[in-house]
């Protein structure tokens, strides 16, 4: 249950966070989500946020690394529904991630809050969206192995809120710009046009969330006297350990706030150039 008694959003954060249960974890987000939005939860910071471990979920899926998550074809329905998971599994960790934007940082402006709180319903939508598909498919959240590598930068960017907003929205989050219009393209050729349709779902909100992960870069990398487009790049580099491969969605990274200068350095180290 929401702590209305300490009627603390950090408190309730920490609940959404810590529940393992898809459904548990589901129900408290709407909770929360609407009582904050009711004006009934302070920004008591409290003693602090408690060091970041592993969020709450359930037992499976097994976790494992990227290279033993099994490639299928979208050709078949287990290939469809394999998808389907890897992106079931990308929205419960990315409604792990809002809240834990929330609970971890303390000392943000207001907005902030109201926009990563908007974030983990929308997230939270997305995942009831897929995870009914999958189920129609004959399958369920758990039934696919994964991997952890969202969770994994969350855990490298616990201490600082810049370095956050940076390398999981800008960075990760952003990666889902480039390739989801192509899983589109692909559902709808395997003949799936439903699971191409909550991919396009997602698509639209997911722009909205890397636009305020920029935002919210840009606004830290003034208050510290940083050029936000050094920044990134420096943060990117060091975090990658290579060039990002493209295609890019130049359209949508517009819409999420990366500059020309910024899509122009992305296309140059892709392409092994000097920025």
């Amino acid at each position: 249950m929401i702590d209305l008694v300490n009627n603390n959003l950090f408190t309730a954060a920490g609940h959404c966070l810590a529940a393992a249960d898809p459904d548990v974890k589901l129900r408290l987000t709407e909770t929360t989500v609407a009582t904050w939005r009711q004006g009934r939860l302070l920004l008591d910071p409290g003693p602090g946020p408690a060091p970041i471990g592993e969020p709450g979920r359930p037992e499976r899926p097994l976790l494992v690394h990227p290279a033993r998550v099994p490639q299928r074809k979208l050709t078949t329905p287990t290939g469809r529904a394999a998808l389907l998971h890897a992106v079931a599994h990308i929205e419960f960790n990315a409604i792990n991630l809002a809240w834990d934007a929330v609970y971890r940082f303390r000392a943000m402006p207001r907005d902030y809050y109201d926009d990563w709180i908007q974030v983990a319903s929308e997230e939270g939508h997305h995942f009831s969206l897929v995870r009914e598909r999958l189920r129609a498919l004959g399958h369920d959240y758990g039934d696919f192995p994964a991997h952890n590598g969202l969770w994994e930068m969350a855990v490298r960017t616990a201490d600082d809120p810049l370095r956050r907003m940076a390398l999981v929205p800008r960075l990760l989050e952003a990666r889902g710009l480039d390739v989801t219009p192509g899983m589109i393209a692909r559902l709808e050729q395997a003949g799936d046009p439903a699971s191409a349709a909550i991919l396009g779902v997602i698509l639209r909100d997911e722009v909205g969330h890397v636009a305020i992960g920029s935002r919210w870069f840009k606004r830290l990398c003034r208050q510290r006297g940083l050029e936000p487009e050094t920044t990134f790049r420096v943060l990117a580099e060091a975090h990658t350990g290579g060039p990002l491969r493209g295609p890019f969605n130049d359209e949508a990274r517009r819409q999420a706030g990366f500059s020309e200068t910024e899509l122009a350095a992305l296309h140059a180290w892709a392409a092994g150039r000097p920025a």
